[in-house]
């Protein structure tokens, strides 16, 4: 075959999914419906910490159109769920312990969601109250012990180099303390199922999700029927953002419940109340930085970080090592100590959240780095510039850089964009002639572990299905999903850009997986890879397949024939429709299906030290941003922002751009906006009233975005990931640049109007 030149990959192209979407024809799990279908909801337990003694049902069951309340007597297979660690009960249990506030005692069915809601608030359940454990602090102390035999669950660390020998020798020496808070996902759609009794698999579930194969895994189980008798089918998903990786897996487990014991569809739709009530959340760390310098070298690095992870372990024992291997931030440094401990408390258990367990640390390891440049007098940019990591670096796990490292142009890029020496200064003339409002400059600088990386390689992995209909048209199956990000659009590019079918012609399906084998979940910024090589490889099995039968049509030599513009070409001006050649191709029986399979290589990785090659690659980004902020009020704005990323190929660049955009939205929620407020372990702002999200119009009016391609050779085109990375820089370099504005240093985010305020009136200096 000669040498492709790429025709779609790369290009303006419009989203796939954008039109039934807009118009409102895309069908959701709240729109899907079938006949004698019943509406669920959930009886939760309303106490942080006790001993479930009762449940009464029997005033809920007497309200007309009430079919069933169902307890653990009901549920046929294992009462248990979680995806890594079994500890969490489907349904608690009389004379069990509950151990947060959402904890799920019962699920009522009824005729309507109006009618099951009301008769959830009817059921009666005793709780005799056991004192909590609500904070880091409390739990580390183990004298309430909620699971096991301690509250540290879970815990990782790295040991590279000799960090406390450098530490006795070195002259400069600085450590910090820093805190992040809870983040909770705030998709427009809230989690929601549809599981369907079928004559053909046992059960047919529908619902929004991330990850349909952890799905099918947990109502197997707790349905105690084999897996082949589960099939699930993703309804469109709007929005996840992590949020819905495991947590669907719950919700789906409840309402199968209901359709296994009522043999009728059973439908269960959250409120937002209970949606953040009772689901998972970004981690709250609290970390504790040592660092040491031999001139304006990071020598030595020492973090110790404790995550609350909530009443269960959920995915926890993943996103730990996420939060290890990302804990020392984008910098080469030879002598790193990291110890990270993940304890139980009697609140709401987190999990995943885009970036899952790195922003937390990227803005306390950013904030230091800061800190760091202040006292010394260092430029903060050549202070990253000095540091960062390069080809031929080693990172905190002494996993050896060789390619794709786009670490220092993201730099060069946003310094260059910012300007940034010349704002630093416009931004100190500025506040020297202002009295009630000041500026302030921030950078960041982060990598991200792309994939699941030696943590989880047993689940990096992915299928694809693709049919070429006799018409031409192509099907497309992934395990990947679809939930807002765009991967659709990647996918239908990947296809095009191989069989050289016109876009139009080409669907991608919601996942299924009846059709497609286990392919792991849609997190980490691993679609692209993973789903889009799986694809790739079909779709050159049957180009090959059509190849020759153009040229046994033509006389073309194999190696002339080239596939774009919905044409196939050849030699001499020869040249056929793409559809010709399918009909002639269905006319001699040639095999037009294909299967694809990817999997990366197996990474070498000492768990016991943290030693070792942790992910298949890495994305970088650096950050610029300008805030304003009021110091009557404490309220911050950021004004502009600059942003490089490293993405090793745009396949989609308004995809890129679009990701790039949504995640500074997210990451700036995070650093200012979003403050989860708990009351004796109950979420008091469970709606968009009272836990506060950005909107368009709280964003810069300058976004200026760069995108690096440095191209990774295992990755479709050298693609890697953005989803992710698009958030990370934000809430360090918005902290680091509000703490300019008011010369105090921010160690806790979100950086609430309250605790600027708080800084202003008792906070350190910038200098102390």
């Amino acid at each position: 075959m000669p040498e492709r030149h790429e025709k779609v990959v790369g290009k303006k192209i419009n989203r796939v999914d954008a039109r039934e979407k807009v118009s409102g024809r895309a069908k959701f799990a709240a729109d899907v419906s079938f006949d004698r279908q019943v509406n669920c909801a959930l009886v939760i337990a309303k106490k942080a910490h006790g001993v479930l003694k009762s449940i009464d049902a029997s005033s809920a069951k007497k309200i007309p159109g009430v079919e069933g309340v169902f307890t653990w007597r009901d549920v046929p297979g294992e009462n248990q769920l979680g995806d890594v660690i079994k500890d969490m009960p489907c349904l608690v249990k009389e004379g069990e312990r509950v151990r947060f506030y959402g904890d799920v005692v019962a699920v009522v069915a009824a005729s309507s969601k109006k009618i099951a809601e009301e008769a959830a608030d009817l059921v009666n359940v005793e709780i005799e109250e056991l004192k909590p454990v609500l904070t880091i602090e409390e739990a580390i102390k183990d004298e309430i012990v909620i699971h096991g035999k301690s509250n540290v669950g879970v815990s990782r660390r790295i040991r590279k180099g000799n960090a406390s020998k450098y530490f006795e020798n070195s002259e400069h020496i600085f450590e910090g303390d820093f805190y992040a808070h809870y983040q909770e996902q705030a998709y427009m759609e809230t989690q929601g199922v549809i599981v369907v009794p079928d004559i053909d698999y046992g059960f047919t579930v529908y619902g929004t999700m991330q990850c349909p194969y952890y799905v099918q895994g947990a109502v197997s189980n707790v349905l105690g029927i084999p897996m082949s008798r589960v099939r699930v089918i993703q309804t469109e998903t709007g929005g996840a953002f992590g949020g819905k990786e495991d947590i669907p897996s719950y919700v789906a487990s409840y309402a199968a419940i209901v359709a296994n014991n009522l043999r009728r569809p059973a439908k269960l739709i959250y409120s937002r109340e209970i949606d953040i009530q009772t689901t998972s959340k970004r981690h709250p760390i609290k970390s504790h930085y040592k660092v040491a310098l031999e001139g304006k070298k990071i020598k030595a690095m020492t973090i110790e970080a404790y995550m609350d992870m909530g009443a269960y372990a959920t995915l926890t024992p993943i996103v730990i090592f996420r939060t290890l291997v990302h804990a020392a931030g984008a910098y080469e440094i030879e002598n790193v100590d990291v110890d990270v401990y993940a304890v139980y408390t009697n609140k709401v258990p987190p999990g995943a959240f885009r970036g899952f367990g790195s922003p937390q640390v990227l803005f306390a390891v950013e904030s230091m780095l800061d800190d760091i440049a202040v006292q010394m007098g260092f430029d903060p940019m050549e202070f990253r510039e000095i540091n960062t990591l390069r080809p031929g670096s080693r990172t905190s796990t002494d996993h050896l850089l060789v390619n794709s490292v786009g670490a220092p142009e993201t730099l060069s890029r946003v310094k260059k964009a910012s300007k940034w020496k010349e704002l630093v200064k416009e931004t100190e003339e500025f506040n020297k002639s202002s009295e009630e409002v000041k500026r302030g400059v921030g950078l960041s600088h982060i990598f991200y572990g792309v994939s699941l990386g030696a943590g989880g390689q047993a689940l990096d992995k992915s299928g694809a299905h693709v049919l070429i209909d006799r018409d031409g048209s192509v099907e497309v199956r992934i395990g990947g999903t679809e939930m807002g990000q765009g991967a659709k659009t990647v996918i239908s590019i990947i296809a095009a850009e191989e069989l050289g079918q016109s876009m139009d012609k080409i669907v991608v399906h919601q996942p299924d997986t009846a059709f497609v084998p286990d392919s792991g979940p849609t997190v980490a910024s691993r679609t692209t890879i993973y789903s889009g090589n799986a694809v790739k490889s079909a779709c050159a099995s049957l180009r090959e397949r059509l190849a020759s039968v153009f040229c046994e049509l033509t006389g073309c030599r194999l190696s002339s024939v080239r596939f774009e513009d919905g044409c196939v070409y050849g030699e001499n001006e020869n040249k056929l429709s793409f559809d010709e050649v399918v009909e002639h191709a269905y006319k001699k029986n040639v095999k037009l299906f294909e299967t694809g399979w990817y999997e990366t290589p197996k990474l070498k990785f000492d768990m016991d030290n943290g030693i070792g090659e942790a992910y298949v690659t890495y994305s970088y980004a650096s950050q610029v941003v300008q805030v304003e902020v009021d110091l009557a009020t404490g309220y911050s704005k950021v004004i502009k922002a600059f942003t490089a990323h490293d993405v090793g190929r745009s396949v989609n660049p308004e995809g890129v751009v679009g990701q790039i955009q949504g995640g500074f939205a997210q990451g700036m929620g995070y650093a200012i906006f979003e403050d989860m407020k708990q009351k004796d372990g109950k979420i008091i702002s469970d709606n968009f009233n009272t836990y506060i999200i950005p909107t368009v119009h709280e964003l810069p009016k300058e976004l200026v975005i760069d995108v690096v391609e440095d191209p990774f050779p295992e990755g479709p085109y050298g693609a890697k990931g953005i989803g992710e990375p698009s958030l990370m820089p934000v809430p360090g370099a918005v902290a680091n640049a509000i703490s300019m504005a008011i010369g105090k240093r921010v160690r806790r985010i979100p950086v609430t109007p309250e605790y600027v305020l708080q800084l202003l009136e008792n906070g350190s200096s910038l200098q102390e």
